[in-house]
């Protein structure tokens, strides 16, 4: 009788990796759900700073609109308005504005 209880009981128990496979599943759903587009949206935000150019209309992450007067590695000098210029570090810039956007200082 001891060995039948002692054999029910060794095969009731499950291996020890069926306790990781929960923990293994919400690090992938984390992965493919928040991770991976992050990256792949910071990614683009890297290229567009970096294909930058004078001319370009653009929003800075504080929201201001300018027309981008110099680049060069590290940061970019922004016409605000007539008169008005300001130097902000390229990471801080939002957005590129396509042309045909509304214009920012004509």
């Amino acid at each position: 009788m001891i060995q039948f209880l002692a054999a029910a009981a060794g095969a009731a128990s499950q291996p020890s990796w069926v306790g990781w496979v929960p923990i293994v599943g919400m690090i992938a759903i984390f992965w493919f759900l928040i991770i991976r587009p992050q990256m792949k949206r910071q990614k683009e935000h890297q290229q567009k700073i970096a294909g930058l150019k004078k001319g370009d209309q653009v929003v800075t992450a504080g929201g201001l609109i300018g027309k981008v007067a110099k680049v060069d590695e590290h940061y970019a000098e922004i016409d605000l308005a007539q008169g008005v210029r300001v130097k902000a570090v390229k990471s801080t810039i939002g957005d590129i504005i396509p042309p045909g956007g509304a214009a920012a200082n004509d």
